[in-house]
């Protein structure tokens, strides 16, 4: 039987992390026995919490390798620190240095731990003993290295490089002859190189090409035999249309090359079965690109029979592995707020539940049997954290407890999942966040948070900024609306014809039972969203009233002005339907830019300048027709250098400043003063 991770922790010294001995419950008592008052979360705390990354497990489950990341404002980045660590707990070493890496992998005999270490400004695979010892360059290819693997006897590295410029062509770009043709060979919206694959011996310390194709070559995994490797590739850079993605077989002893399919479906995940005969990958069907969670499909690269999974579609997978005997996969999905570990039987399609946690349980990396793993847990009150078990049954040993301090200082926020009825009838699910000691019967202010995507969710899992805003006294929801992922393909194809439609209800149909049932102010309404959480949100406001104020991310308003400049190509094939030269109407009439007369939310802009997602222009017409309006208030505010995601910790940090301002102001009434940050110290209060 499945045990759910145990609530007293042990006591496990890792490093520089101290692990916690109680639960929050006992803490809670001595700390309060101990005269220590709890505090609300700042954005400072949030940004100060340590990050788990680049998680590795040894082949023989005995380790596990991760890296430790925190903030080093005066430098206005993040900077990390590298550990192995006993399965069992215990004491965290640290490894690799400060020159660090990426790209981490345990060799396949578990000697050595390979990385990517740029030398003069070109990525190189290192290697370094686990035994210990200084790190050894391996590679020194010309135009540096992208993505790599092993060979399964170890004496291989299978890798994926750019192709570089001649010499010639290299002094004539540096001298400004940079020009280049869009949507012609490997370039796309930006400048693309062709990128093929390549193979170094260890034995003989040499690297040889396996392919010379006009393709860009993304994912691929090496037969257990190295003979031969199935790879997805395009022929430009398309982030528009990745769905022309195809997969590809080489062998590597002819250097062959075969396609292996030839539709519009996005392959992906592709691995070869541990007999080197079938292919697993993960596809939403095998003639187009569905608006669908995807299945995954095995195929006979021989033969190019293949088969349908049908068990699996309920949401989005990762960590997706075979078991030693080739007769079942791994898998993590989400199913509605919760993440979990799955197996497939493969002769049936049977899925089986292999962990039954209410939060988000990540497998982060597996021992080579599959009887161990590593693996990360959060849930509303919980940071992530690492814990290694066994496979057949949850047993976990905590590695890290990487943010003790949250337990032990800040009052957390009551969390809870929420259910109503839209306007239609459908049920939608939403994760709702209440500030406590609030009075019963007392009204509090509402922050409505509208998630990316479409396909996007709210998850059981440890969200900052909605414990921020509960600190200040506001509830916050999460809608899982029509479009959201992780509720079967019904909730997921329910945007399709239907945008600003019945999602605007299911928001609002939210909100109102909110009201109802939660003793949320009706007076005091704010929305905040990033990239289609804003869109959505821009939509919002221009259809009702309701709001005070709004906080808009990396918008659009105007969806045919940004065909091309921005990643536009699922509304054609998915949500409006046709382009905008043939439907143009609709395409304009679910644009927001043509409402913004009515906005009279007060309304905050934030964008990066180098978004290629959504343009920065989108937010500049929106901000201008506000402006020039004059009917409801209205800042901009641009990020230099920031893309989609923001990287740059001032940034950051002035963002969700910025964001909190402006719902104090215009929500509260409130003139509020930021808290002051700090060069050093746990929080900004």
């Amino acid at each position: 039987m499945l045990r759910t991770i145990n609530v007293v922790r042990k006591l496990i010294v890792a490093g520089p992390i101290i692990i916690a001995i109680v639960s929050g419950v006992l803490t809670a008592t001595i700390l309060s026995a101990q005269g220590v008052a709890r505090r609300p979360m700042t954005v400072d705390d949030a940004m100060n919490m340590v990050r788990i990354e680049d998680v590795q497990m040894s082949p023989d489950g005995k380790s596990v390798f991760f890296s430790q990341s925190e903030l080093d404002w005066d430098e206005n980045k993040r900077k990390k620190t590298f550990y192995v660590i006993g399965a069992h707990g215990g004491q965290a070493i640290p490894f690799i240095g400060e020159a660090g890496g990426s790209g981490f992998r345990f060799s396949p005999d578990g000697k050595y731990l390979s990385f990517l270490r740029p030398v003069d400004g070109n990525e190189q695979v290192w290697l370094l003993a686990i035994s210990g010892g200084e790190a050894m360059k391996l590679t020194s290819h010309e135009n540096g290295i992208v993505s790599y693997e092993w060979s399964a006897d170890a004496s291989k590295i299978f890798f994926t490089a750019d192709e570089a410029m001649s010499d010639e062509e290299q002094q004539e770009h540096d001298k400004g002859a940079d020009a280049y043709y869009l949507r012609e060979g490997p370039n796309g919206r930006e400048k693309g190189s062709w990128r093929n694959l390549w193979v170094f011996g260890l034995s003989s310390m040499t690297e040889a090409r396996l392919t010379d194709e006009e393709l860009i070559v993304g994912d691929f995994d090496v037969s257990p035999d190295g003979e031969r490797v199935v790879f997805t590739a395009v022929r430009q850079q398309l982030a528009n249309y990745f769905y022309l993605s195809e997969l590809y077989l080489l062998d590597t002893l002819t250097q062959r090359v075969v396609r292996l399919t030839n539709n519009a479906a996005p392959e992906q995940n592709a691995l070869w079965a541990p007999d080197g005969r079938t292919i697993v990958y993960h596809a939403p069907s095998d003639q187009g690109y569905d608006l669908t969670h995807g299945f995954l499909w095995i195929l006979n690269p021989d033969t190019g029979e293949r088969r349908k999974l049908q068990g699996q579609n309920q949401g989005q997978i990762s960590s997706l592995t075979w078991m030693p005997d080739g007769k079942s996969l791994l898998f993590n999905e989400t199913r509605r707020t919760n993440s979990n570990l799955y197996r497939v039987d493969i002769a049936t399609g049977r899925i089986t539940d292999v962990t039954n946690v209410t939060g988000t349980l990540r497998a982060r990396a597996f021992s080579k049997d599959r009887s161990r793993m590593v693996y990360s847990f959060s849930d509303f009150d919980t940071p992530s954290d690492l814990y290694v078990s066994s496979v057949d049954e949850l047993d976990p040993v905590r590695l890290t407890n990487a943010n003790p301090w949250i337990e032990q200082e800040i009052v957390l926020a009551e969390a809870r999942i929420v259910r109503w009825k839209s306007k239609d009838g459908m049920e939608i699910e939403g994760v709702l966040h209440l500030p406590v000691g609030s009075q019963e019967g007392a009204r509090v202010p509402l922050i409505l948070h509208i998630h990316g995507g479409p396909p996007g969710h709210f998850s059981n899992r440890f969200r900052p900024n909605f414990h921020i805003f509960a600190g200040l006294g506001y509830a916050s929801l999460g809608p899982n609306i029509r479009g959201s992922d992780s509720y079967g393909d019904d909730l997921l194809t329910a945007l399709m014809g239907d945008v600003g439609g019945g999602e605007y209800d299911d928001l609002m149909t939210g909100v109102d039972y909110l009201i109802d049932e939660h003793d949320i102010d009706p007076e005091r309404l704010a929305l905040r969203g990033w990239s289609w959480g804003g869109i959505l949100g821009s939509w919002v406001i221009t259809q009702t009233d309701r709001f005070k104020a709004a906080s808009l991310g990396a918008m659009v308003g105007s969806w045919t002005a940004e065909t091309g400049p921005g990643l536009s190509f699922d509304l054609r094939l998915h949500y409006i339907g046709g382009a905008h030269w043939t439907n143009p109407e609709e395409w304009r009439r679910v644009s927001s830019l043509w409402y913004v007369n009515n906005v009279t939310t007060a309304t905050l802009l934030l964008h990066g300048d180098r978004d290629l997602v959504s343009t920065p222009n989108q937010s500049m017409m929106f901000f201008t027709a506000l402006k020039d309006i004059g009917k409801a208030p209205v800042r901009y505010v641009r990020f230099p250098r920031e893309p989609h995601g923001f990287r740059e910790p001032r940034h950051q940090r002035t963002r969700d400043i910025e964001e909190i301002k402006w719902m104090q102001k215009y929500v509260m009434g409130i003139d509020w003063k930021p808290w002051e940050r700090r060069s050093e110290g746990k929080n900004g209060s």
